[in-house]
C-alpha cells in the first residue's frame, strides 16, 4: 500500500513548485514589495505546515517579509479576531478564514475584487467563489482545503473470520464496512476494548460537535433551524441524533475525554492505532497512511460518509481560505501573498496529502495523479461521493454564537448531567432568545 506521495515525488513537486513560483512573478514583479512586512494570523496544525513552508519562496520573489503573529485553530482565531475588532487592533494584513466563520466579519476583511484579477478568480471552482462572496464582496480566496468528511477505518477489523462470526451472532447481520450510522454504533460498540482500543470517536466541544450533531440531525431527516432561523432541532430527529452520541459514550465505545476533543485530537487518535472507525476530513488522508506519522499506515480504508435513518448521508461541509484586512497598510502585497498561497502550485502541494482542491485545473491534476495509486484513488472516490450531497452550515452570521449556546447542552447530555430532552429544550430556548435579541425574528 502506498502513501499518497513518495518522498522522491514530494521532492520533485517541491522543486517544480519553487521554479514555477519564481517564474510566475516575472521580472516586472521581482522585488516589488521590498521592505514590506506582512503580519499574518493563520490557522495552525500539522496539515497546514507544508503550505506555510512555501512562504519564503514568495518572500524571495517579492522582497517582502511575512511575520506570522498568531497560529491557532479556527475556534481560537475566531475569538482573537472578534477581540481585535472590538479593540480596533486590525492593522495586521492576512488572516485564515473559513466559509463557516466568514459571515461574522463584515467589518474585518476587504473586498478582493479589485486586488485579484478576474482571470485568477475564474480559475477557482465557482461554487466556492460564490460561497466566499458576501454582500457582493469577495472576502477570501479558497485554498485546497474543501472540507467534507468520509469514514476512515482499520481494514484488518474486517478480515478476522472469528470476529465476523461473533458480530453476526450478536447483531444479526454480516460484519462489513458500515453504510449507516446505526451500523457504526453497533460496530464501534463491538470493537471497543477500553482503555486499549475504542470503536470510534467524535469531536466533543465548540462548533465541532455542533457541526457533527447538525449533520446527524439532517441524516435523521430533520433540520437545525427553520427558514426564519428559529431553532428546529428540539425534535424527534434531533433527539435521535443526540442519543447516538450519548449511547456511544455510555457504552465506552469512545474515549472518555472525547467531549474535550477537537480535530487534531481526532486525527492523532486514529493515527495512534487505538480507534477503529473515524469520520474525518480529507486533509488527514496522507498523514494516516504515512508510516512516519501513523501506526495504521497500510491498513487504512476510506468509505463515503454513512447515512442516517432517513437515508441521507452526513455531509457538513465548508472550505478554508485566506483574507486581507481592511486596515492593512499594503493591501496589494497582502493580496499577492493570498494569491500565492492559493495558486495552482500551492494547491497541488496541499492536495498531495489528501485535501480537496478548489481550483478546477488541480482537480484534473489530482485525478490524473491518483490513477496508479490505489489508496489515493480510494480516498478521492470516497470524498467525491460524499461531496456530491454535501451541505453548508446554515447561512446566518449568528452561526458561531448559536453553536456556543448549543454545544454545552450536547456535552451535558453526553456526560449524563441532563437527559436528551432536557438538553435540547435548554439549547433550543437559548438559541431562540439569541435570535430574538438580535432581531432575526
Amino acid at each position: 500500500m502506498k502513501t499518497l506521495l513518495s518522498g522522491a515525488s514530494r521532492a520533485v513537486l517541491a522543486t517544480a513548485a519553487l521554479t514555477a513560483a519564481i517564474s510566475s512573478f516575472g521580472t516586472a514583479q521581482a522585488g516589488e514589495f521590498d521592505g514590506v512586512t506582512i503580519e499574518a494570523k493563520l490557522i495552525g496544525g500539522q496539515q497546514y505546515e507544508a503550505l506555510y513552508a512555501r512562504i519564503p519562496e514568495w518572500e524571495a520573489a517579492t522582497g517582502a517579509k511575512v511575520n506570522i503573529i498568531s497560529k491557532k485553530n479556527h475556534f481560537e482565531l475566531d475569538k482573537e479576531f472578534k477581540s481585535d475588532i472590538a479593540a480596533g487592533t486590525t492593522s495586521w494584513c492576512v488572516g485564515s478564514n473559513h466559509s463557516s466563520f466568514a459571515s461574522q466579519y463584515p467589518t474585518l476583511y476587504t473586498d478582493l475584487t479589485d486586488l485579484v484579477s478576474k482571470d485568477v478568480v475564474a480559475e477557482f471552482v465557482q461554487a466556492n467563489i460564490k460561497a466566499a462572496t458576501f454582500d457582493g464582496n469577495l472576502v477570501m480566496l479558497p485554498r485546497a482545503q474543501f472540507d467534507v468528511s468520509a469514514l476512515y477505518y482499520q481494514k484488518d477489523l474486517y478480515d478476522d473470520a472469528d470476529k465476523a462470526k461473533a458480530f453476526e451472532a450478536k447483531f444479526g447481520y454480516p460484519l462489513a464496512v458500515p453504510e449507516t450510522w446505526a451500523q457504526v454504533k453497533d460496530q464501534a460498540t463491538f470493537f471497543a476494548d477500553p482503555p486499549n482500543f475504542y470503536g470510534t470517536q467524535y469531536a466533543g466541544k465548540d462548533e465541532a460537535i455542533v457541526g457533527r450533531y447538525y449533520e446527524m440531525v439532517v441524516a435523521e431527516g430533520g433540520k437545525l433551524f427553520n427558514d426564519d432561523f428559529s431553532p428546529a432541532f428540539n425534535s424527534e430527529e434531533g433527539k435521535r441524533a443526540l442519543q447516538w452520541f450519548v449511547d456511544l459514550y455510555n457504552a465506552k465505545a469512545v474515549p472518555a475525554g472525547t467531549t474535550n476533543y477537537l480535530w487534531d485530537d481526532l486525527g492523532n487518535g486514529f493515527a495512534s492505532g487505538t480507534i477503529g472507525l473515524n469520520l474525518d476530513w480529507p486533509g488527514w488522508a496522507g498523514f494516516f497512511n504515512d508510516p512516519s506519522s501513523s501506526k495504521v499506515a497500510g491498513n487504512v480504508g476510506v468509505a463515503p460518509a454513512p447515512k442516517g435513518s432517513a437515508g441521507v448521508r452526513t455531509g457538513w461541509s465548508g472550505f478554508h481560505g485566506f483574507s486581507v484586512t481592511k486596515d492593512c497598510d499594503n493591501k496589494e502585497a497582502a493580496a499577492s501573498l493570498v494569491e500565492f498561497l492559493t495558486n495552482e502550485d500551492s494547491q497541488k502541494l496541499e492536495s498531495s496529502a489528501g485535501p480537496l482542491p478548489s481550483r478546477t485545473a488541480v482537480w484534473e491534476y489530482v485525478s490524473e495523479q491518483a490513477k496508479d495509486d490505489p489508496y489515493r484513488s480510494e480516498v478521492l472516490a470516497a470524498f467525491k461521493e460524499t461531496a456530491a450531497t454535501a451541505f453548508a452550515v446554515p447561512p446566518t452570521p449568528l452561526w458561531i454564537e448559536a453553536t456556543n449556546l448549543i454545544y454545552p447542552e450536547l456535552q451535558a447530555a453526553i456526560l449524563g448531567d441532563k437527559t436528551v430532552d432536557e438538553a435540547l429544550e435548554d439549547a433550543s430556548d437559548a438559541v431562540d432568545s439569541l435570535m430574538q435579541e438580535e432581531g432575526v425574528y
